[in-house]
């Protein structure tokens, strides 16, 4: 699905612009396109991190699961681009 539809026309929830729009406002200066696991993971980060996925307890199903992401958004999947998401 994801590879078959442009990007900016795909939504996979009813809030992703609410997500998005807060997620900017929440961290202005993070940088997406090549990621730093310190801007995910320490301790800082995680303070951050931890009030910007309550917001949406109720709103979005398994608003807290963790996902894999690439850190360097272009390269592949692979054990050194991939970190877990919490």
């Amino acid at each position: 699905l994801i590879s078959s539809v442009d990007p900016k026309f795909l939504n996979l929830t009813k809030v992703d612009d609410l997500i998005y729009d807060d997620f900017r406002k929440t961290f202005r200066d993070l940088k997406i396109d090549v990621l730093d696991p310190e801007d995910l993971k320490s301790e800082p980060a995680k303070e951050k991190w931890r009030p910007f996925c309550l917001r949406f307890e109720g709103v979005v199903e398994d608003f807290n699961y963790g996902t894999l992401l690439r850190l360097d958004c272009r390269k592949d999947y692979t054990e050194e681009n991939t970190i877990f998401g919490e």
